[in-house]
């Protein structure tokens, strides 16, 4: 009666708290997700979620296959993962590089998760600010970059792993605290807090201050989150950052998150990795592992479209 994918399905639909999202997760239409309940509620003979909550609120029936979910899952990674070393590819190197500054919030789990599961990968992580990561891939001296601006460079294939907007944090007194969005005209007179990469890496430049030419007041950079955010709060500057990495401060009070344009502004993550390293069974199972680390933490991320 039960079957695997129904499993994967429910514990998707928890994840992504729309059917819309976890269609999307599962590679499905919202249609085919649809039928598949459906039918399998029929064959239970009862509810698993209600239709049309949000957050997705869920029976007894449902709760209850929750936790069969959670139970079972992650023992079928696992037995995947021991099949895949009976197969072969156990050991390797994956060396990588992160062009993210934001990124640590959610990389350093699913590093910890993947260490413990292939204990004889050479596992070794870089930051890409003092260096140009990208190349660095292409010549063999790193095997994975994370990376929001994808080169097209020969050999280099960009998986998706999310997909998250960008917002402006501002101080709860600031000018621009009330209004429904921000446009370019509205940064005119202010500080720009950003971190210290060159500008054409920064989409609050080469998205939405430069289309309109408009440049900020001033431009300061701080290298740490928590600086930018309490340089915010004090109304010393307005800052750019991924919506996932602000609601930890905009949750609790101490800024605010505005969208950039009425329609906001959109961006998606990207681990670079080198195209003949695709198939190795750890490389797979990394780039699970991140994308499962990251539905699972990150509040504001959608899978790529």
């Amino acid at each position: 009666m039960l079957e695997l994918r129904h499993l994967k399905t429910l514990h998707a639909l928890r994840e992504a708290d729309s059917l819309v999202e976890a269609a999307e997760r599962l590679h499905l239409t919202q249609s085919a997700l649809s039928h598949q309940f459906k039918e399998l509620e029929e064959r239970l003979g009862m509810q698993l979620f209600v239709r049309k909550t949000k957050p997705v609120r869920f029976t007894s029936a449902g709760l209850r296959l929750l936790q069969l979910a959670d139970a079972t899952l992650p023992l079928l990674r696992s037995a995947e993962r021991d099949i895949a070393r009976l197969a072969g590819g156990t050991a390797g190197r994956l060396h990588m590089a992160i062009e993210c500054h934001s990124c640590f919030q959610w990389l350093m789990p699913t590093i910890d998760q993947f260490r413990d599961a292939w204990p004889e990968v050479e596992l070794d992580l870089a930051s890409g600010f003092a260096f140009a990561p990208l190349p660095a891939l292409a010549r063999g001296d790193l095997d994975l970059v994370v990376t929001s601006d994808p080169l097209e460079l020969a050999g280099i294939t960009y998986v998706p792993l999310f997909t998250y907007e960008a917002m402006l944090a501002v101080a709860n007194q600031h000018r621009l605290a009330g209004k429904p969005y921000i446009v370019p005209e509205d940064l005119i007179s202010e500080t720009l807090i950003t971190y210290p990469v060159e500008r054409d890496r920064l989409d609050i430049f080469t998205r939405f201050l430069e289309p309109a030419d408009i440049e900020p007041a001033q431009v300061r950079t701080s290298e740490l989150t928590v600086m930018m955010m309490q340089l915010v709060a004090s109304g010393r500057g307005v800052c750019g950052m991924p919506h996932w990495a602000l609601h930890e401060y905009s949750s609790r009070g101490y800024v605010k998150a505005k969208r950039l344009g009425e329609k906001g502004l959109f961006a998606t993550l990207y681990a670079a990795v080198r195209t003949d390293m695709l198939d190795a069974p750890y490389m797979r199972d990394f780039l699970l592992t991140a994308k499962d680390t990251s539905f699972s933490t990150l509040d504001g991320v959608s899978a790529v479209r």
